[in-house]
């Protein structure tokens, strides 16, 4: 649709800053960073981009065969930045770097970069649930938010959706979810993140806006913007809806935050086979640290720190995992299996058996009597 685009022939640059770690950009994408136009993310060409989608061409949210019970979900964490202020339309919210420099340098990067999304990897402990087996073109899922502690500023704890394609040793991805991540973002709030790679982040992948990638269109939502309220045991369960899928027709791969506002995208020619469809789709839990496997065993914790619990719902959970068939069907996975690295420290139990919408509950504490 040709209302859906614009043509970035280059723009003047409007500040507004909201507080102390947050500011409105006037344009489409982030001030300071190359547009990306080829598949080095890492030597990008300037304005390589030459249009910019501004809203998906089609947006598959109707399900197939949808369940009869769909809660009302009144209780959805939001952006703790929308106190202070908003961004006007025709400007984007993007958060101020506690660093210097906008732009990581490439030592910083490195350093920032998440784990690739192989099922068993060194200093990883995930517990997953993932379905695989068709041509993937979205996931959805309702996710819980919680604050996770994270014991030492070199870990980080994530919940997170995933499309995953290609081999293990150069697989495509994209993710989004919330993390609490001391080394990326200077602190220990939960956090809305997106993050990709084109080569299971051996020389690619970037979270948020922190480097060329990701084209965010949206002037409400902010990437890396804390999350407020936040879950506590036995609380009101504050939830968050993100769904990733594929325009069909230019191929991007947009983020949608709580079934109406399109964040915006990953164009498709960072990607190869991803650019198809995904092989994959992924709704869990990750624990990063280097004491994992041995004792003494880190305590950051998964989830809310409890193991699943599906009968009073007080740990970490997805609720209505949903997945894009490359038809644009919106659809209950057909297949799923879980994954766990650590049984004693983290775990996942998926509930399907006697319930109309499967379920899946994960988390827990890391170091205990039974994980030392």
């Amino acid at each position: 649709m040709r209302r859906g685009f614009m043509h970035s022939h280059g723009f003047k640059i409007l500040v507004i800053f909201l507080g102390l770690t947050l500011c409105c950009v006037l344009g489409l994408a982030a001030s300071k960073h190359k547009n990306l136009g080829g598949k080095n993310p890492n030597n990008p060409p300037r304005h390589a981009v030459k249009s910019i989608q501004l809203e998906p061409s089609y947006v598959p949210n109707k399900e197939e065969n949808p369940t009869s019970e769909q809660p009302s979900r009144t209780v959805t964490s939001q952006q703790k930045w929308w106190r202070s202020g908003s961004c006007p339309k025709g400007t984007i919210p993007v958060r101020r770097s506690h660093h210097d420099e906008d732009l990581l340098s490439e030592q910083d990067y490195a350093a920032r970069k998440p784990p690739s999304l192989n099922i068993h990897e060194k200093n990883r402990a995930k517990a997953l649930v993932l379905t695989v087996g068709y041509n993937y073109a979205g996931v959805k899922g309702d996710m819980r938010v919680y604050q996770p502690f994270v014991e030492f500023d070199d870990e980080y704890s994530t919940t997170k959706l995933c499309l995953v394609s290609g081999p293990r040793y150069n697989f495509e991805s994209v993710e989004a979810g919330w993390a609490v991540n001391p080394r990326t973002y200077g602190d220990r709030e939960t956090r809305l993140y997106a993050y990709w790679t084109a080569d299971a982040s051996n020389k690619t992948g970037c979270f948020d806006v922190i480097c060329p990638g990701f084209v965010q269109v949206s002037h409400e939502i902010a990437l890396g913007a804390a999350l407020s309220p936040i879950s506590v045991i036995k609380g009101l369960p504050w939830l968050m809806t993100l769904f990733l899928f594929k325009d069909p027709d230019t191929n991007n791969i947009w983020v949608q935050y709580e079934g109406k506002i399109n964040i915006g995208y990953w164009p498709a020619d960072l990607f190869g086979t991803l650019t198809y469809g995904a092989e994959a789709a992924e709704w869990g839990g990750e624990v990063y640290s280097t004491k994992l496997g041995r004792p003494p065993h880190t305590g950051t914790h998964m989830g809310n720190g409890r193991f699943p619990d599906g009968g009073t719902g007080n740990s970490g959970y997805f609720k209505r995992l949903r997945v894009l068939d490359i038809s644009l069907n919106l659809k209950l996975p057909e297949w799923m299996t879980t994954y766990e690295d650590e049984y004693f420290c983290y775990r996942g139990d998926y509930i399907s058996d006697y319930i109309e919408d499967p379920e899946f509950y994960y988390g827990g504490p890391g170091r205990n009597w039974r994980c030392p």
